[in-house]
């Protein structure tokens, strides 16, 4: 590829930029779209709604977001987002340092090498083919290939540095998440499965002998893990339906000028006057939890929550082996109860395993059938080739602005739109592994998104796309620093382009939140339906996250091989910084945390990076024919993976385990402050997988509502006719309140 075709390329996608960001300035001023641009303020009911007027000022567009967005602290934004988006937003700040100094050396110290590393007469810059720019202009034995690794050097040195004083800062941030938050339920709770069943007795009885025997000390209570049933569901549509005529009851109040927050219903009607109806049914039929139906449900329970008395508890009682055989009363800690993902745990404890080990098979078989799709980007990215496959076009690839358009540009276009398919396909697999927390399935999914990226965005098309390229790195792999010493250099062009794609569009896309302005505009333009707030999307890390790490790895894997890619990635870098922000301020809600859990996964990852960077380094100052480069490439190499294995016993175990130290204290300091008893109270309706305060079994727990109806069918259908009659009167009782209105304006 000609450098022409490469500004062709980042003059597209810098127009692209400039219109998306244009458009989302403009868009986010308009009413209509708060719920697009502002959904996490509008669920919290902490945005000031502005009245639908017509102003000149909403058409034109500003830069007053990314004023706010960068001056926003760090402290601000973990108050409103957590722990978890002040990590992700570390990711860019490192990747921001390390590339400004990797694009100082490699700019202005290998570039200017890699460019007159042969004797040869240079054409006009833009008639340059992009090999010129490449460590491939190097000859043989060149004396010059002291600059790369010297650069080599700097870079990691650099980034080993900057990986530790990050690893000790999340670190810090973890344990005062873990020591200055509010008390969490899941810190005296675990989870336990694969409880024996038992004849004799019930499973109540079963959980409680045996914790008593052998925690008797600090055994508190337990909840058997239950069921939702037809009527639970009928209730939640119920409750949200009361939600949505608060809604439009105080849209209305809002209009006429009056507040509605003296009122704690919809005309009259009371706030709780669903959990009143619900409760009937409860309190007429809690006689009946000794009947035989009761006890074949609590039989096929899939395990219990234990709680303890402290936090100190809680942890050694899910560490430890409960039972001589491990199979038996297997204990973890519970996740948070927002976390939890209640349909996994029906999931018997021996399935695990196979569970894991069928995805892994899946994902490995998905991961090479996706060949196919990147051998056809890659064969896009030949003229002649294209020519041949496609001769009724060889008229307007002749052309010189369209080749450089389909060469250029569709290619990484395309495996961009391939590349949509699998996050959900990833998600999938990681909720039938059994995942007992949603944050646990999202870090899973993170992680095989990343694997998956890793080999089919990069090692696929270094490779060319060739089956028998790839068998080679397996059957041959000594080979494979030369092999890839041949062949980076070659696909610097594609991935250049590739960042212009996936990253900036990509961003732009994100800023603009395409999809959800379209669904919004067809909802209230078309369908005129009102947008619930309640239903915001939590910030997806599991395709972020391995996004972010894939350009860390071309960035470091083409520092010295191309370093051309470095000024676009430190764009894609300072922009995305500055959209996330934005985003994770105003769009994202935090359904739950996963406490700093995804760092480790950036720590590994960057440092696996470095490490590709000095294999093909190795490979080519072994090519190159420089044995001196090549040993102290090699000491390079031995001493990054030593640093790799200091920080992993220095800071992983905080991220994976609570200290004795830490959860002592805390209990200590819950106790002498007389917290501790409200703790315990809290604690037997914090995991309720019903509404709290509807019953509770005999060992403390919530009684989900089949196994206290007789018969929930019909129980519901003989409900909804009382539903029906609640909401007759909540809309005559608005229509009265309405006809008061008008009949007091008269009057005035």
């Amino acid at each position: 590829m000609e450098f022409s075709a490469l500004l062709t390329s980042a003059g597209i996608n810098i127009g692209v930029c400039v219109l998306f960001l244009s458009l989302y300035s403009i868009l986010r001023k308009q009413p209509h779209n708060f719920s697009v641009y502002f959904g996490r303020r509008l669920a919290e009911e902490k945005f000031q709604r502005q009245d639908d007027y017509f102003s000149f000022e909403r058409l034109l567009p500003t830069a007053g977001w990314i004023v706010k967005a960068y001056w926003c602290t760090e402290e601000e934004i973990r108050q409103v987002a957590g722990l978890d988006s002040v990590v992700f937003l570390r990711l860019f700040i490192f990747s921001i340092r390390i590339f400004s100094i990797t694009s100082l050396v490699c700019i202005f110290g290998v570039l200017p090498v890699n460019y007159h590393g042969k004797e040869m007469t240079h054409n006009h810059i833009p008639a340059e083919s992009l090999n010129v720019f490449t460590i491939a202009n190097i000859i043989e034995e060149s004396r010059k290939l002291w600059v790369h690794c010297i650069a080599l050097y700097i870079i990691t040195i650099s980034a080993c540095i900057l990986l530790y004083n990050e690893y000790k800062y999340i670190s810090r941030k973890r344990l005062a998440h873990i020591t200055g938050g509010p008390p969490n339920p899941s810190q005296f709770t675990v989870l336990v499965r694969s409880i024996p069943r038992s004849d004799n007795e019930l499973l109540d009885d079963t959980i409680r002998n045996f914790f008593v025997n052998y925690h008797g000390s600090s055994y508190l209570s337990h909840q058997v893990i239950l069921r939702r049933g037809h009527f639970q569901r009928f209730v939640d549509r119920a409750e949200k339906a009361y939600r949505k005529f608060v809604s439009v009851r105080r849209s209305m109040s809002e209009r006429n000028g009056r507040s509605s927050m003296s009122r704690c219903g919809v005309c009259g009607v009371r706030a709780s006057s669903f959990q009143v109806y619900r409760n009937k049914f409860i309190e007429a039929k809690k006689e009946d939890l000794t009947n035989p139906e009761v006890v074949n449900a609590q039989k096929n329970c899939p395990g219990a929550l234990v709680f303890f008395k402290t936090r100190y508890a809680a942890v050694v009682a899910s560490r430890v082996l409960q039972s001589s055989n491990p199979m038996l009363w297997v204990t973890d800690l519970a996740p948070e109860p927002r976390d939890v993902y209640w349909s996994n745990l029906w999931i018997p404890y021996k399935q695990i395993w196979l569970r894991k080990l069928a995805t892994l098979a899946a994902s490995v078989v998905f991961m090479f059938v996706f060949i196919v799709p990147v051998a056809f980007v890659q064969s896009m990215m030949q003229l002649e080739q294209l020519k041949r496959m496609f001769p009724s076009l060889r008229g307007l690839l002749n052309k010189s602005f369209f080749a450089r358009v389909v060469t250029g540009y569709l290619p990484s276009v395309v495996l961009l739109l391939s590349l949509y398919t699998v996050p959900p396909l990833m998600m999938l697999f990681s909720s039938i592994e059994g995942s007992i927390s949603r944050s646990g399935r999202k870090r899973s999914a993170c992680l095989k998104i990343m694997v998956f990226t890793i080999w089919n965005v990069f090692f696929v098309n270094v490779l060319s796309g060739s089956v028998l390229n790839q068998l080679n790195v397996f059957t041959r792999p000594k080979d494979m620093p030369t092999m890839l010493a041949e062949l980076v250099p070659k696909q610097a062009t594609f991935f250049i382009t590739y960042v212009l794609t996936s990253g900036w569009a990509s961003l732009c896309s994100e800023i603009l939140q395409v999809y959800n302005l379209v669904y919004n505009f067809f909802s209230k333009c078309i369908c005129c339906c009102q947008q619930n707030s309640e239903y915001v999307y939590s910030f997806p890390y599991h395709t972020e996250v391995p996004k972010v790490l894939m350009f860390n790895l071309l960035g470091f894997a083409f520092a010295i091989m191309a370093p051309l890619i470095l000024p676009f990635l430190l764009v894609y870098f300072c922009l995305g910084y500055l959209v996330y922000r934005n985003q994770i301020l105003n769009v994202y809600y935090p359904k739950y945390e996963m406490g700093g859990k995804l760092w480790p996964i950036m720590h590994n990852t960057i440092v696996f990076s470095l490490v590709l960077m000095q294999v093909i380094a190795l490979g080519v100052f072994t090519i190159k024919k420089s044995p001196v480069a090549s040993g102290f490439t090699i000491l390079l190499l031995v001493g990054t993976i030593l640093f790799n294995e200091y920080c992993r016993h220095r800071f992983s175990r905080i991220f994976e385990a609570y200290s004795a130290q830490d959860v002592i204290e805390l209990d200590r300091d819950d106790e002498q402050s007389g917290r501790m008893q409200e703790i315990h109270q809290h604690l037997q309706d914090a995991y309720s997988q019903t509404t709290p305060g509807e019953g509770s079994s005999r060992s403390g727990g919530q009684v989900p509502i089949e196994m206290i109806l007789e018969d929930p069918a019909q129980d519901a259908s003989e409900s909804s006719q009382e539903l029906c009659d609640t909401v007759q009167e909540m809309s005559d009782a608005i229509h009265e309140h309405n006809i008061s209105e008008e009949g007091k304006a008269h009057s005035v």
